[in-house]
């Protein structure tokens, strides 16, 4: 496999690190960004747009530019690099890959027509309160008189919600008929904003006789293209935390040839320079992991989509909880320090982790799947 970018696709991370280096010279302009409503900047999030970068995963027929998955890879590593808080990953690559996989033509043209335009921002509900990581719906139920459809129960947490338009919510259907996905104005349902650990916005979300619109057929079973979806993201979501562990690393190494310690920089320190070696290497295993997975999404294989989710996923947990504890250790207190990006760049990746799914989850469904072998008795 060739995991070098061509001409295009560098000239598209130049120019979305370009246009991220405007709006987020330094960490204090994210720290500015996330203490104010929406929790995101509104004015970066239309230049994104203008640029066509929200539209990067449709198709030209929905208003969207036809990318591939590595360029929307570029762009979510680029997000992570400096720590943004606009809801890419849940908002174009979650909720609106949902709405391009189970959407009719026409709902489709409508709003990812609008959201590739920047008019209007989706956040996938999604989650039940206590569930892990399954595409089943359990937390919101679905009900349908005549052609009339609503929606009870709770979505928490919802990534982006809080600043969300219309919301795409997976909800169980009636008589054990698996798990729809439907279409809801926000202003009818009831929301609590809350910050999550690395200062982004989430949101509970209670769902009381709300009406909703079925995305494509009614009444159909959509688990599958739920579960398929879910799995790009978590692919997705691995390229935006390799994005927060290169920046970690660098931050790191740098800090170790600046600061001073007995005269001298903390790099003339041999332990100090292993532990930042160590780093490197875990660095350079996520990256191949995550560009393997990246590319496995263009097979359209959702079985092997899902095998690379939970690989990629298995690696990504690791390397960023070693990555992020090194960094936050060999900064010393600074590191600590809401401040200082190292801290809220590991705090970025634990919501992440418990967002799409951690380390033993991803281990356990790998194991599930290694049912095609003979026991071997021990000898």
């Amino acid at each position: 496999m060739d995991f070098t970018y061509d001409d295009e696709q560098l000239a598209l991370r130049d120019a979305v690190r370009g246009l991220l280096a405007t709006a987020y010279t330094d960490h204090e302009a994210r720290r500015r960004a996330v203490a104010e409503d929406p929790g995101f900047d509104r004015a970066l999030w239309g230049r994104l747009a203008e640029m066509g970068v929200l539209g990067l995963p449709f198709s030209e027929d929905d208003g969207g530019v036809g990318a591939g998955p590595v360029e929307i890879g570029v762009v979510c590593r680029e997000l992570g690099r400096v720590l943004a808080p606009e809801p890419y990953l849940s908002g174009v690559v979650h909720a609106g890959g949902l709405v391009a996989a189970v959407g009719s033509p026409e709902q489709k043209a409508d709003l990812l027509g609008r959201l590739s335009a920047g008019e209007l921002v989706l956040a996938a509900a999604d989650t039940s309160p206590g569930a892990r990581w399954t595409s089943r719906a359990d937390g919101v139920r679905a009900t349908v008189s005549g052609d009339v459809w609503t929606l009870d129960g709770v979505a928490d947490p919802v990534m982006g919600g809080e600043a969300a338009d219309v919301l795409v919510v997976t909800a169980a259907l009636p008589d054990d008929g698996g798990t729809g996905v439907f279409i809801v104005d926000a202003g009818a349902v009831t929301r609590t904003g809350y910050a999550a650990a690395d200062l982004t916005r989430a949101a509970s979300i209670t769902f009381d006789g709300s009406a909703a619109t079925p995305l494509g057929e009614p009444g159909r079973d959509l688990s599958p293209s739920v579960a398929t979806i879910s799995d790009l993201t978590r692919i997705m979501g691995a390229n935006q935390a390799l994005g927060v562990m290169q920046s970690q690393v660098r931050a790191t190494t740098d800090y170790l040839r600046s600061r001073k310690q007995f005269g001298v920089t903390l790099n003339t320190f041999q332990a100090l320079t292993f532990r930042a070696a160590d780093m490197y290497v875990s660095l350079e295993l996520a990256h191949s992991m995550v560009d393997w997975a990246t590319m496995t999404i263009a097979g359209g294989d959702p079985d092997a989509v899902a095998v690379a989710a939970d690989r990629v996923g298995l690696h990504v947990s690791r390397a960023a909880r070693h990555i992020g504890q090194e960094a936050i250790q060999l900064h010393g207190g600074i590191g600590m320090t809401a401040e200082y990006a190292v801290g809220v760049g590991t705090a970025h990746l634990t919501v992440l982790e418990q967002w799409l799914g951690n380390h033993t989850h991803h281990l356990s469904r790998l194991a599930g799947r290694v049912d095609d072998h003979e026991l071997v008795e021990a000898v």
